[in-house]
């Protein structure tokens, strides 16, 4: 997709050290994510791999600056579960409510959807309006929340969780394309 200067688009590897960048703050100064520790630029290559290797994981560049990103991940590693998968996006502090979290994300769904995923979900730790906002915008509907399911910086954390249709469900569905392309 490519919109003026912005362009989304497959990641990489070397998307990495951007995407590292990107995700830092989010880990070190609020509790929307709950690992303690920022990953490296090669454990988010990793990610990267993974995520592209069974569902995607795609950047969005402006001005051919990465400046935010989204991907999808196994939901449960249980076989019933297979067509259903988590969704996150991430921004970079300065692109926040410009619409690149809505467009990585329908970006995103077409992409999963024709992989032959169902289902999207993605858990929002709370208090997070912006989050909450634009899930609700992505036609996410509210399906709970696990109260105090985390500390992070010095409180117990509810996490909430919301689902959307990719496709509907209809009959017996086909398996899912996650082999590499």
């Amino acid at each position: 997709m490519d919109a003026g200067n912005r362009t989304i688009r497959d990641a990489s590897a070397r998307d990495a050290e951007a995407c590292a960048a990107i995700y830092a703050p989010y880990v070190t100064d609020t509790a929307i994510s709950f690992e303690s520790e920022p990953p490296s630029a090669a454990e988010m290559a990793e990610r990267i791999t993974a995520a592209n290797r069974t569902h995607a994981w795609l950047v969005l560049e402006e001005a051919g600056t990465v400046v935010g990103y989204a991907y999808g991940s196994p939901f449960k590693s249980r076989a019933a579960y297979r067509w259903s998968c988590e969704v996150s996006v991430y921004l970079d502090a300065t692109r926040r409510r410009t619409g690149g979290g809505r467009a990585l994300y329908l970006a995103l769904f077409d992409r999963l959807a024709g992989r032959g995923f169902r289902t999207a979900v993605a858990g929002m730790t709370l208090p997070n309006e912006a989050s909450a906002g634009l899930h609700h915008a992505m036609g996410f509907e509210p399906v709970g929340t696990y109260r105090q399911i985390g500390w992070k910086h010095g409180a117990w954390r509810d996490v909430a969780w919301v689902q959307r249709t990719l496709v509907p469900a209809g009959e017996e569905p086909a398996e899912p394309d996650t082999q590499p392309a």
